[in-house]
């Protein structure tokens, strides 16, 4: 080909190039001028809005979906709050020079230099508007990606991305470079839940990114341009394709040496995906306890008694409602919270109630046992709560009901400590006191149908004498009984329980093993009730201290009237109704609860160290045959204090002083009971489960 004829190709090459160009132009031109003439009045809004929205932007903008962190009574973590992000955050300094890189290479070549925008990439996508009436192609800088996760919704309009644009803009005179890069590192998706490269790194490795490879580092930052195609679980290969893309665009880019590529691409990635189990009863009731303090940070004034329906709807209204803000809070705000949960106990609280309650394997159609069990340890040192289980251990998705605090059952004769004869005890009653188990008319029958006449109270509450509850619980008026359960928060008490069917567990709704845990070591901390909580410490995601509080004691019960009702259940798990439970290395004392046709069973006792309630029944209350407090619920107990003690001092109760017996009064009181505490009344209200 001659010269001349090889200048006239060209000379034509470059005039339609010069024709696509002007074309490609009036284009775009025209397409701005219908944008501008269109839309010129939203576009300005839109202006303003981003204007308004960075303006009040802050540091903490970026840090607002912190993930809050548990941890144990040790320190150890026991999970993390993950809400809509699960962000580690790190400051810029913090991340890795590599991750810097490597997320500049691929992402965003031109972030040091642009003003927020990539002029190429819009004419992109407004192309892409005009041809297809959509946004469907993206050129988002690295400042327009941080604008749309932090401020915008990820819909494909272009009303989204002239926002984007305009918010990136204002980001950047706003705001360093090292400020928007360190922003878009602790807040990008890299998939499976994980916000932030500090958690990728967490979630894929269990390692900080401070210690992860250059592979590895390349790796993660493969995975946010396409976190679905990406995804490192999925589609390994495709990761491990683009992590090879990026090293080598940061070696064009002159960020590494070709050597360093070539050894990285050469790397294996190993996935060490942390396979921890949620500790679905403890994250439950830990929520629940941090979400309430939080309440009372508010100044929210907790209720559980009132006048009239209408004060209960309004208060459980206004309840609702913080709650809920509270909780939401726990899961965005980076929350430190530090809990007295003993993982070992917790474990063995499991254990023993999985343990005894294996032979029963009926499930519900939700795949859920039937027959449960639940179970509550509080250090009688602190008052805390060291172990919560509510529920048999199933692998179910998400979290199931908590029964150790939300559920309310019968609690049976297991409540005559609280309401009966501590208060008596005070009140003149001595554990030598003569009162008289005689059948009573319309009254509640003895389990075993025996009366025996004058006995001891000790022997009373060894044998769970029904009459003998009865009778005295008469005598002190329930309104006065049920005054002890009030002052220690017994959440669903109503008006109807002020009668004599209290005496025996026989409430309108019934209470949880939470609270039958609180009031039993209310008795062995010498009468003085303590608020239930796990929570010992919150401080929020900068060390600050929000709550660092022991629980308050409250006196409840005269101290030797506690001394002595500890002294008298002591019985109950050597020679009564819970004979063969006492503990072998430490004192302990106790005990046993029923309902009628054996729906409900309790154990609920303590030695110095523990006090620990246990229930068993099924969810839809029925009949178990065999069940009482000293089967099941008895043998739970029993196990998981006994390994609770291992290795502990053997410790004794304190004792009681011996009061003088009043002239006639005491001695001379009738009462009874039954051999487990069972009620055989018509008119008995029906366990309410749930």
């Amino acid at each position: 080909m001659g010269n001349g004829k090889r200048r006239k190709k060209k000379g034509r090459i470059r005039r339609i190039i010069m024709i696509q160009f002007l074309l490609l132009f009036a284009l775009m031109g025209c397409g701005a001028f219908y944008l501008v003439k269109t839309y010129g009045e939203d576009v300005s809004a839109m202006q303003r809005e981003a204007r308004l929205m960075v303006g009040n932007a802050s540091s903490k903008t970026f840090r607002a979906a912190e993930t809050s962190l548990v941890y144990d009574d040790s320190g150890n973590l026991i999970t993390a709050m993950k809400g809509e992000k699960d962000v580690y955050y790190l400051s810029y300094d913090e991340i890795p020079a590599y991750a810097k890189a490597a997320i500049i290479s691929i992402e965003d070549k031109k972030f040091e230099t642009h003003r927020g925008y990539d002029l190429k990439g819009i004419l992109r996508a407004v192309k892409s508007y005009l041809e297809s009436g959509q946004v469907t192609q993206g050129g988002s800088t690295i400042t327009q990606q941080l604008a749309r996760n932090i401020f915008l919704t990820h819909e494909r309009t272009w009303q989204r991305k002239v926002q984007e644009i305009l918010i990136a803009v204002e980001l950047e005179k706003k705001f360093s470079k090292n400020e928007i890069l360190e922003f878009y590192l602790n807040n990008i998706y890299f998939g499976n839940g994980y916000y932030g490269i500090q958690a990728a790194s967490k979630g894929y490795f269990s390692k900080d990114v401070e210690v992860l490879s250059l592979s590895e580092i390349a790796f993660l930052c493969a995975i946010p341009n396409n976190p679905g195609l990406y995804d490192p679980i999925e589609h390994k290969d495709k990761t491990l394709k683009r992590r090879d893309r990026i090293l080598k665009q940061m070696k064009e880019d002159g960020k590494i040496s070709e050597a360093t590529c070539k050894k990285a691409m050469e790397e294996e990635i190993e996935l060490n995906r942390s396979q921890r189990g949620k500790s679905d009863y403890v994250e439950t009731y830990t929520y629940y306890c941090a979400a309430r303090i939080l309440m009372e940070q508010q100044g929210f004034q907790f209720q559980t008694e009132f006048q009239s329906e209408e004060e209960r709807e309004a208060y459980q209204e206004e309840y609702s409602a913080l709650y809920g803000e509270c909780q939401a809070n726990l899961y965005q705000k980076g929350y430190r919270i530090y809990t007295s949960i003993n993982i070992q106990l917790q474990q063995k609280l499991q254990g023993a109630i999985d343990g005894n309650l294996a032979e029963f394997s009926e499930v519900s159609e939700e795949g859920i046992f039937t027959l449960q069990g639940a179970g509550v340890c509080i250090d009688n040192h602190t008052g805390l709560v060291k172990a919560i289980v509510g529920g048999r251990n199933q692998d179910l998705k998400g979290y199931t009901l908590n029964r150790a605090y939300q559920s309310y059952r019968q609690p049976g004769s297991a409540i005559k400590p609280l309401i009966v004869y501590t208060p008596l005890l005070a009140r003149g009653y001595t554990p030598d006191s003569v009162v008289t188990d005689y059948e009573i008319l319309e009254g509640p029958k003895n389990a075993d149908g025996v009366f025996e006449g004058e006995m001891t109270l000790r022997s009373a509450v060894e044998k769970s004498k029904n009459t003998v509850a009865w009778n005295l619980f008469q005598e002190l008026t329930p309104e006065t009984g049920l005054e002890y359960l009030r002052k220690m928060n017994f959440a669903k008490l109503d008006s109807k329980d002020i009668r004599l069917p209290a005496a025996l567990g026989g409430f309108t709704n019934g209470a949880s093993p939470l609270e039958m845990a609180a009031g039993f070591a209310a008795l062995e901390n010498d009468g003085n009730y303590r608020k239930p909580t796990c929570i010992s410490k919150i401080t929020d995601a900068q060390g600050n201290v929000i709550y660092d509080s022991a629980p308050e004691p409250v006196a409840v019960y005269e101290q030797n009237a506690a001394r002595m009702m500890t002294d008298m259940m002591r019985g109950v798990l050597t020679q009564g109704t819970g004979r063969g439970l006492a503990l072998s290395s430490v004192a302990s004392a106790g005990k046993t609860g029923t309902t009628n046709d054996n729906k409900d069973g309790w154990l609920v006792g303590y030695s110095p160290y523990y006090t620990t309630s246990i229930w068993v029944g099924y969810d839809m209350p029925r009949e178990l045959p065999g069940l009482s407090g000293a089967t099941y619920p008895g043998l739970i107990w029993h196990q998981f204090m006994e390994e609770a003690h291992q290795g502990l001092k053997p410790l004794e109760f304190l004792p009681y002083i011996r009061p003088e017996q009043p002239e006639g009064g005491a001695d001379a009181q009738e009462s009874g009971e039954n051999g487990e505490g069972t009620e055989d009344l018509q008119d008995f209200p029906e366990t309410v489960g749930m």
